[in-house]
C-alpha cells in the first residue's frame, strides 16, 4: 500500500470520527421555542447540532414513558405536568441549579417553578414561557375596572362576560381574599372555597351579558360593545388593543393566573452538558426575545425589553409593573379529584337561574 493511499485513508477516517463525534442536542418542545436563528447561534457557538422535535404536554410524556426517560436531552412541559407524572413514572431527574444561571431569570417564576416541580424534596424544572388570564377592559367606558372581582361589580351590570372554566373559580376566590392554591392539600377546604366562590357566582350572575366560549366570542363581545369588562387572555387584549386603542389587557390587582412552560431533563439524557448550555444561552435576553417577538408569548429572562420590537415591548409594558409580574399566580399541579369538585361548581353556576 502506498503512502499515498495511506495518507489519504487517515484523512477520511479523521474525518468520519469528527463527524460521527460531533455533539448533538436532542430537544422535545413546542413549535416556536427553539427558533431557526437562535439554533443556528447556538451552533455556531457551541459547535453542538440541535434536533428539534415538535411536541405537546400529552405527546412528550408518553414518548418519555414508554422510553424511561430516554430518547430526548431536553423537554418542554408545562410546570404543572411534571410532578405528578414524576413521583408515578420517574421519566425526569432533578435540576442542577448549580449550573443554570439563574441570574439571568425572574425571580419569581424561578422561586415557583422550584416549587411547584418538586418532589421529595428535589425540583424539577427551569422557568422558560408563560403567559396569563385576566381581564380585557374598555378602559373608556370603565376605566376604573381592574379586577376579577369587577366581574361581579353592578356598576357594570349587563356589560360583564367571562368563561366559565376553572380560571374563574380560581381568579375570583384570589379576589375575595382566598388562596385556593394553598388549599390543594385539603380537599375538605377547597371544596368549601369552591362552594363560596359558587354562591358569589351564582348571586351574581344577573349582572352577566353571556359567557363566552371561544377565543373568537371572547374577541366579539369586547369589540361589539356588548360587553366592557370580561375575563381574557393577554395576547387577545394586546391584538384587540391594536384595532381600538380603548381596550386592553389588565393584570387583576389580586393576581393575573399564569401557566410556565419549562425546560425538564428527562432520566436518560445523552447530553445533560448540552442540555444546560442550551437553557442558559436560550435564557440571554437577546435570544429570548426572538421567542417573544415571534410568538408573543412572555420569557422568564430578565433584561428582554431592549431587544422586543416597539409595538410588544409596549405591550407588556402597559399590563404589568414588576410588582404584577411578581404577583401572577401560578398553577400548579391540580390534585387527584380536584377536577370534579370544580367541574361540578361550574355546572351548578351555568344551570342557575
Amino acid at each position: 500500500m502506498s503512502l499515498k493511499t495511506l495518507i489519504l485513508g487517515a484523512v477520511v477516517l479523521s474525518f468520519s470520527t469528527t463527524a460521527m463525534s460531533k455533539e448533538t442536542l436532542k430537544i422535545i418542545t413546542w413549535k416556536g421555542y427553539a427558533p431557526k436563528p437562535v439554533v443556528t447561534a447556538f451552533e455556531k457557538e457551541t459547535g453542538i447540532k440541535v434536533k428539534v422535535t415538535y411536541s405537546n404536554n400529552e405527546e412528550m410524556i408518553a414518548k418519555l414513558r414508554a422510553t424511561r426517560g430516554a430518547g430526548f436531552d431536553l423537554a418542554q412541559p408545562s410546570q404543572d405536568r411534571i410532578a405528578f407524572v414524576q413521583k408515578k413514572y420517574r421519566i425526569y431527574q432533578p435540576i442542577d441549579y448549580s449550573k443554570v444561571e439563574t441570574n439571568r431569570l425572574i425571580d419569581s417564576m424561578v422561586a415557583a417553578v422550584k416549587k411547584n416541580t418538586e418532589v421529595k424534596s428535589k425540583s424539577y424544572g427551569v422557568p422558560h414561557v408563560y403567559g396569563t388570564t385576566g381581564l380585557i377592559i374598555n378602559k373608556k367606558q370603565a376605566p376604573e375596572a381592574n379586577d376579577w372581582s369587577d366581574l361581579w361589580n353592578p356598576k357594570y351590570a349587563g356589560k360583564i362576560s367571562y368563561r366559565l372554566k376553572r380560571p374563574i373559580l380560581i381568579g375570583a376566590a384570589f379576589a375575595m381574599g382566598e388562596d385556593p392554591f394553598a388549599l390543594y392539600s385539603d380537599k375538605k377546604a377547597y371544596k368549601a372555597l369552591i362552594d363560596r366562590v359558587e354562591k358569589k357566582l351564582i348571586a351574581s350572575k344577573g349582572l352577566v351579558k353571556n359567557y363566552w366560549t371561544s377565543g373568537d366570542t371572547q374577541v366579539e363581545i369586547i369589540k361589539s360593545g356588548d360587553a366592557n369588562v370580561i375575563s381574557g387572555w393577554d395576547a387577545k387584549g394586546w391584538a384587540i388593543h391594536k384595532i381600538n386603542s380603548d381596550i386592553d389587557f389588565v393584570a387583576p390587582k389580586s393576581g393575573a393566573l399564569g401557566w410556565i412552560d419549562t425546560f425538564a431533563i428527562p432520566a436518560k439524557a445523552k447530553n445533560v452538558s448540552a442540555a444546560y448550555k442550551w437553557i442558559n444561552f436560550i435564557s440571554r435576553p437577546e435570544y429570548a426575545a426572538v421567542i417573544t417577538n415571534s410568538e408573543k408569548y412572555g420569557t422568564a429572562s430578565k433584561e428582554v425589553a431592549q431587544y422586543l420590537e416597539a409595538s410588544i415591548k409596549a405591550d407588556f409594558e402597559r399590563s404589568f409593573s414588576k410588582a404584577d409580574i411578581d404577583n401572577i399566580k401560578w398553577h400548579p399541579p391540580v390534585p387527584a379529584g380536584f377536577d370534579a369538585i370544580e367541574s361540578k361548581a361550574l355546572d351548578r353556576i351555568k344551570a342557575a337561574n
